[in-house]
């Protein structure tokens, strides 16, 4: 099923699915994210895409999060720090700093 959305408030997750990110484990991230937006009723709001290469393989599984003109890139994900994710930033709107790039 596909949604199209355009509203200034929808977020938009994308999971880096080339092979490194596969190889170092962003299935189970890009699957737990999905899994996370349905179970806290945000399906309407964000929606949940994958992508090939982000080109920062040394940190993958990588996630980008946007909002508009903002993104937020975390880094090293693993379904554990998805749920905080999708907790604080997705469903509360306060991004988890000690995740991010900015933070390697």
């Amino acid at each position: 099923r596909m949604n199209l959305r355009n509203g200034a408030d929808d977020i938009r997750v994308v999971v880096g699915m080339a092979t490194c990110g596969i190889a170092a484990g962003a299935r189970p991230v890009l699957n737990a994210f999905v899994e996370g937006v349905n179970n806290e009723g945000l399906a309407d709001k964000v929606m949940v895409t994958q992508t090939g290469c982000i080109g920062i393989c040394q940190y993958e599984p990588v996630v980008e999060v946007y909002k508009g003109d903002d993104k937020v890139t975390y880094v090293k994900m693993t379904p554990e720090k998805m749920r905080e994710v999708v907790a604080a930033h997705l469903k509360g709107g306060n991004p988890i700093a000690k995740y991010t790039i900015g933070n390697m």
